[in-house]
């Protein structure tokens, strides 16, 4: 994702990604090897430390033998599996998914009942204590890539400091903005890079796992956080259609939303990280 063109990297891969995917994936069509090791791609945290609990201490009694290939953007996980060069990944809402999906013509599909945790979307800030105390003019630092810009903006209007064109969903930009009395402006960085915005910034609505990777806490340091009730960006596992019952990818499942995960995650997280099972 770069931060002119949200998820256009992507796009620009597409085209070639497009044309080499029945080559690419030729080997899985033809059936699994369920003793091959399941490879599932994963940004760092909390994604990547969950399913390196998973095989440093549960997937050998389940009969698993998992790699976890971990990458710090929103693009290459998705782009792995569809090429067949993981079986997998684990970092992505639904709302998320939908939009790569569309824009890329990927046909990657969530692992039904899969879906392990909630990341709350966290407002901070190195200059105030309170979302209301943002001056005339402040800069706001948001998430570039469609559905978490949308999110955060959702976030922001929820917490009184702008209000959004009715009926704008999933895909909401700042030209969205129907009301703006603080006049905010608004900075759209890759994901990733928003810890690092805060020195220059006003405030930044940063996602779960980057902020955690920043040592921010969305239960303690974030001055705004959405709320994990009736919440449809719940963390799940993902696989390319038509691998869902792999029996490999159903014994991840079944590990990823298990009482030793969700006591992990409980444990580890303090609540910067909700179960979501």
């Amino acid at each position: 994702m770069r931060n002119t063109a949200k998820i256009t990297t992507a796009v620009l891969a597409a085209g070639a990604l497009t044309l080499g995917l029945s080559a690419c994936g030729s080997d899985k069509d033809s059936g699994s090897d369920a003793s091959a090791p399941l490879k599932v791609a994963a940004t760092p945290t909390p994604q990547g430390e969950i399913l390196t609990y998973i095989k440093d201490k549960l997937a050998k009694k389940a009969g698993l033998e998992l790699e976890v290939k971990e990458f710090t953007d929103y693009v290459t996980p998705n782009t792995a599996v569809q090429q067949g060069e993981v079986d997998a990944n684990y970092f992505q809402h639904q709302p998320y998914l939908d939009d790569f999906n569309k824009k890329n013509g990927t046909d990657i599909v969530a692992v039904p009942n899969a879906t392990v945790h909630l990341e709350p979307l966290g407002v901070y800030s190195q200059g105030v204590k309170k979302l209301a105390d943002l001056g005339k003019g402040a800069t706001v630092a948001v998430p570039n890539d469609t559905t978490n810009e949308a999110r955060a903006l959702k976030l922001l209007e929820a917490n009184g400091l702008i209000k959004l064109k009715a009926g704008v969903g999933y895909e909401a930009t700042p030209k969205d903005i129907a009301s703006n009395p603080k006049n905010l402006q608004f900075k759209e960085l890759e994901a990733a890079q928003l810890p690092r915005s805060l020195g220059d910034v006003d405030a930044a609505v940063i996602n779960g796992n980057y902020a955690l990777e920043a040592d921010l806490s969305p239960a303690k340091d974030a001055i705004a956080a959405e709320s994990p009730k009736d919440n449809p960006y719940g963390n799940f596992l993902a696989v390319k259609k038509g691998d869902e019952d792999d029996p490999r990818v159903q014994k991840l499942a079944k590990l990823l939303t298990s009482p030793e995960v969700k006591k992990f995650i409980e444990d580890k997280y303090d609540g910067a990280v909700v179960a979501a099972f």
